[in-house]
């Protein structure tokens, strides 16, 4: 099945050790969507904003992956699944269940973002916009 990341999970090798078997296939845009960071965990979240596009990183991955994910992700109550069709396939991502105010992420999470950004080679212009909120 076909993942988005946004936030963390975009660090090459953290996601591989969390998804052993996800591969990265390559880096895309999130339409009319906008990155933020909210809830105690500080922690990424996407939410609808018309003309506005969240970059991130399209990896395949297994149904256990999903459920490590799932685990992660404190699914079904921190984060709910979101999916978008890209190119006619489904993908899925996550999203966060209740729309706090935005909360500044911490350092240590910050830098596993920035890493990620680095391994995707997405443009860091997104991901400073989002934190100057």
């Amino acid at each position: 099945m076909l993942y988005f990341a946004y936030g963390s999970n975009l660090h090459h090798f953290q996601m591989k050790r969390r998804c052993k078997d996800s591969v990265f296939l390559k880096k895309i845009n999130l339409k009319d969507f906008r990155l933020t960071f909210r809830s105690k965990y500080r922690a990424a979240d996407i939410e609808p904003k018309r003309n506005s596009i969240v970059p991130g990183g399209l990896f395949e991955i297994s149904k256990s992956d999903e459920k490590k994910l799932d685990i992660y992700e404190d699914f079904p109550i921190l984060y709910k699944k979101y999916y978008f069709f890209y190119y006619g396939k489904k993908v899925m991502t996550y999203t966060m269940t209740k729309k706090t105010p935005f909360r500044f992420p911490t350092e240590r999470y910050l830098n596993v973002i920035k890493r990620g950004y680095k391994d995707c080679k997405l443009n860091l212009d997104f991901l400073n916009k989002a934190l100057s909120r």
